[in-house]
């Protein structure tokens, strides 16, 4: 059974930063790509970074260069995303896929003050 378990999301105030946590069991990780997406509220969802199966390509949405950075953890079946900088538009959901069509539950990312 194929699950993607989003972690790390929380309340942050602007410029902080949070480590966002999806750790996948039930398929071969290493085997696959892995996207983050975003969805905040009454927006449609956003893809936010990518990263190949063996981590070393990635791409990012242009609104988040140089602010978000997405690795992966092949021995630990785990991707991440570390975001810096956060500005108030990057309240969202956040979701981890899986690049042959699973998705995680998400996790709520609200940057306020």
């Amino acid at each position: 059974q194929v699950q993607l378990v989003e972690s790390g999301g929380g309340l942050v105030q602007p410029g902080g930063s949070l480590r966002l946590s999806c750790a996948a069991s039930g398929f071969t990780f290493s085997s696959y790509g892995m996207n983050w997406y975003r969805q905040a509220p009454g927006k449609e969802r956003e893809l936010v970074a990518t990263i190949t199966n063996s981590g070393g390509s990635t791409s990012y949405t242009d609104s988040v260069k140089g602010r978000f950075t997405i690795s992966r953890d092949n021995a630990k079946n785990t991707v991440y995303l570390q975001m810096n900088s956060l500005k108030p538009e990057d309240t969202a959901v956040y979701y981890c896929y899986a690049r042959f069509g699973s998705w995680g539950q998400g996790t709520q990312v609200t940057v306020s003050s």
